[in-house]
């Protein structure tokens, strides 16, 4: 396998993964600066999942239109562009227009990243490919509030934007040498419509679940806008029914593989946005330490998350998709439940190792389900695939963070007191059960599912009925 292709796209897209969560520690100062309240800016990290949400689907046709390697380049500069500008910006409203900026460029850096991977890798290194691709999805988030503690509080916020530009022009300038061109399909016309239709029910989704529980916003907004995606989201399935080439096809589905892979990594999914929003709540209100202290901890992950690259290809040829995805995911599980009964007496040593392990069993999930995605699919279906799975993605992510904080206050307000220690508690228990019916479609999966790309050749286990 040729590594410099998927470590290429592997630091563009930690750039992406980081900078979704380094700014988390430095709203306050952020905020202190630009004259508003810490809840207000958070209008800036609905403005990026917004961006993603609208500009996801049209990245495949602009891949196979104009380029892969073209269009990744593009994104990467788009993202700089828009880092640039956040850097600079003296106003709420010039800030909240640079992160629509920056997303627009990383809703076009993640899928055509994959799918210039799925395009220069054989099926049978996928694996290996997808392990180094999958790390900066898990590494970032968790490297994030570490680094951005550890910036703003010895350096200046603007310098968590900053440090992207000499990132990005590396990027480019890696992505330009190493990175082979990849011919164009030449797709049929732009499917104008369903970019409408799409763009307002996933942007109207995920606006709607981040803003209705943010005090800055009446919670009618949040709900209209949640209505609005749904109801366009309905027109656009009649039409992408109808039409020969929607932007956004939901036919891959048909596709045995990778619908379970996709189902059960959304649900998965679900949990793991949640769970980079309530481990630093939980260790800065909850047990009362610092942002750098809290990230250092959760930082641990990361540890766990880089170990599965050694490993991946060996353990999914031995035990095929299915073993794996079971076993990961339901040690995912167990893990979340653990913080669940952390409390500040517990040794910080024991609080790390699980989340070491909690790094390793997502980490492997994530990688098999990404591979197994694309195990059977073919090529003329890669950027509909990529699309499809980025969208679910950031969907999913960001139904997370919702999903959490509608936990944390419907628990405050039933005990009428500020959020304490034990909302927390519950806030985990819950994400952790939902984490489990991730396995569901996995379960019903045949035991050498995707062997083609797994490697693995062991004795066949019927799907469950």
């Amino acid at each position: 396998m040729n590594r410099i292709i998927p470590l290429i796209l592997a630091v563009a897209l930690f750039m992406e993964q980081m900078d979704s969560t380094v700014i988390a520690t430095s709203l306050p100062a952020i905020a202190k600066d630009l004259h508003v309240g810490p809840i207000t800016l958070k209008l800036a990290l609905t403005a990026y999942m917004v961006a993603l949400a609208i500009f996801i689907p049209i990245s495949g046709w602009m891949a196979d239109k104009y380029g892969a390697k073209k269009i990744f380049r593009f994104a990467i500069g788009v993202f700089v562009v828009g880092s640039i500008c956040c850097a600079v910006s003296s106003s709420v409203f010039e800030f909240v227009l640079s992160r629509f900026l920056q997303g627009m460029g990383g809703a076009m850096m993640t899928p055509v990243g994959r799918l210039v991977l799925l395009r220069t890798t054989k099926r049978s290194e996928l694996v290996s490919a997808m392990a180094l691709l999958t790390i900066p999805g898990l590494v970032g988030p968790l490297t994030g509030p570490p680094i951005g503690g550890f910036i703003t509080t010895y350096f200046s916020w603007h310098w968590i934007f900053l440090i992207n530009v000499p990132i990005g022009i590396i990027g480019i300038w890696l992505s330009t040498i190493f990175l082979p061109e990849i011919e164009t399909t030449n797709p049929p016309p732009m499917d104008g419509k369903g970019f409408v239709l799409s763009g307002i029910a996933a942007s109207g989704v995920v606006f709607g679940v981040s803003v209705v529980s943010l005090p800055a916003l009446p919670p009618a907004i949040g709900i209209a806008s949640t209505i609005i995606g749904f109801i366009c989201g309905f027109l656009y399935m009649r039409h992408a029914a109808r039409h020969p080439a929607p932007i956004l096809d939901f036919r891959i589905f048909q596709n045995a593989t990778f619908r379970a892979a996709s189902v059960g990594g959304t649900v998965f999914r679900i949990s793991t946005g949640a769970i980079p929003f309530l481990m630093p709540l939980m260790l800065q209100i909850g047990f009362g330490l610092n942002p750098f202290q809290s990230g250092m901890i959760t930082f641990a992950g990361a540890i766990g998350a880089i170990t599965t690259k050694f490993m991946a290809k060996r353990v999914f040829a031995a035990t095929g998709f299915r073993s794996t995805l079971i076993g990961a995911g339901g040690v995912g599980a167990f893990t979340t439940l653990a913080n669940s009964f952390f409390t500040p007496e517990t040794p910080y040593p024991l609080i790390m190792v699980f989340l070491v392990t909690a790094g390793f069993a997502r980490s492997f999930f994530f990688t098999g389900s990404n591979a197994l995605s694309y195990s059977d699919i073919e090529d003329s279906q890669a950027s509909q695939a990529t699309s499809m799975a980025s969208v679910l993605q950031q969907i999913s992510l960001a139904l997370g963070v919702a999903f959490a904080a509608s936990i944390l206050e419907v628990s405050s307000m039933m005990s009428g007191t500020h959020l304490q220690l034990a909302d927390f508690h519950i806030a985990f228990t819950i994400v952790a059960l939902v984490s489990l019916f991730a396995i569901v479609p996995i379960i019903r999966m045949d035991g050498n599912a995707g062997a083609a790309v797994s490697g693995h050749r062991g004795k066949v286990s019927q799907p469950a009925e």
